[in-house]
């Protein structure tokens, strides 16, 4: 989520500086009170795997890497194609994938012993795949304390990240960026200053079964297309996730989100982001951010105890109040309104309790929010007890 915010300015559309202090006055009566029973998680832990059972899943390995040897060095010597295998261990490298089709599979002993890959100084790209790493499977290993990325796909096709742990990477822990087909599960991310698992200006990709927690963003799809979050584990983060359309992105358009069957509670960690960096005026205490995305569909997910809102819907251009981005850079690159987004059969309790003091924006508490913005937005059969406005726009 990153933006340069130097460019801040006075500048402030007055029509739009009074739709944000008109929508967001006062509370109104609660809508709906039930009680009901949260979404069960589904979860997979990474265990030993004799190497019959690697091989039947991941292929015979090309390569062996071994407690004390180079990563890195398989990777060169290896051909497009080429599954590694990682025996147990730490290994204190930074590793650059640019060829295609590489596998790099980490072993687990019985002991429960796995492949840490750890910063060996100021590296700040823990794995790196190039524009010539289609077909990348990383699988069951760790990947700590990088400045920057833990995992980095730049422009990969058909990439799968599985049972990955990405740990107290400065900035994100998981980040695909101009890739499509791509499939993230199972993972664990925390300690990132942006976000956990980062997905942007791509498409057709899949986020499941994964836990995200003490980030400043737990989980975020950004300027991208065709992707489906679910039953992941978003907590103790600013926000669990964010669906966003930014400006100064070569990709203008974030369209046809799905996300479902996910738990995003207790988001509200206090703000760490990077302080010239946007994320860093992300409101503490939000479940769900949907920010100028079209077509996106949040349904059946279990959203509990956010301080501020259990989901909210947004135009980017509140970016002008709480982040000082001037209008004008807003509205000359993207349409930054939400549309025909859909809030369905959600379970929403106890969001709301510690609304944020914005100036100049009076920000409700409450367990669905929304401030008019865009056309065709709605909402059916959520169970909540608190909305903005009151009644919310129903679905046909």
């Amino acid at each position: 989520m990153k933006h340069n915010l130097k460019r801040k300015t006075n500048l402030l559309i007055s029509s739009i500086q009074f739709l944000c202090l008109v929508i967001f006055t006062s509370l109104l009566m609660p809508a709906c009170q039930k009680d009901a029973e949260p979404l069960q998680q589904t979860d997979e832990t990474a265990q030993a795997q004799s190497d019959e059972q690697l091989i039947a899943k991941w292929g015979a390995p090309s390569f062996v890497v071994h407690k004390g040897e180079s990563i890195q060095s398989a990777i060169d010597k290896a051909k497009q194609g080429s599954t590694i295998f990682i025996e147990p261990g730490i290994y204190k490298e930074a590793l650059v994938v640019d060829k295609p089709n590489i596998k790099l599979i980490g072993k687990v002993s019985l002991t429960g012993n796995e492949v840490v890959i750890k910063n060996p100084g100021d590296e700040e790209y823990g794995i790196s795949v190039t524009p010539n790493g289609d077909g990348f499977v990383l699988a069951t290993v760790a990947v700590q304390n990088f400045e920057e990325y833990g995992v980095y796909l730049d422009s990969a096709d058909n990439y799968i990240i599985s049972h990955v742990k990405a740990i107290n990477n400065k900035d994100y822990g998981i980040f695909p960026v101009h890739s499509k087909h791509g499939l993230i599960e199972f993972c664990i991310v925390s300690g990132s200053s942006d976000t956990g698992i980062y997905v942007g200006q791509s498409s057709d990709v899949k986020i499941q079964f994964n836990t995200a927690f003490a980030n400043v963003q737990g989980l975020e799809v950004e300027n991208s297309s065709n992707v489906d979050v679910a039953f992941n584990q978003s907590y103790n983060n600013v926000c669990g996730l964010s669906v966003t359309l930014l400006p100064g992105k070569d990709v203008k358009t974030s369209s046809n989100i799905h996300v479902y069957l996910n738990h995003f509670y207790n988001n509200n960690h206090i703000n760490f982001g990077e302080p010239d960096e946007l994320e860093a005026n992300i409101p503490v205490g939000i479940g769900v951010l949907l920010l100028g995305t079209d077509q996106t569909v949040v349904e059946n997910n279990t959203i509990t105890g956010n301080d501020f809102t259990g989901v909210v819907v947004f135009s980017t251009l509140v970016l002008s109040v709480i982040a000082g981005v001037p209008p004008e850079e807003i509205l000359g690159d993207i349409e930054p309104n939400p549309d025909s987004n859909v809030i369905l059969g959600n379970l929403l309790k106890n969001n709301g309790s510690n609304p944020p003091t914005i100036p100049d924006l009076p920000l409700p508490g409450v367990d669905l929010l929304y401030d008019g913005s865009g056309t065709s937005n709605c909402w059916k059969n959520n169970v909540y007890t608190t909305s903005y406005p009151s009644p919310l726009p129903s679905c046909n």
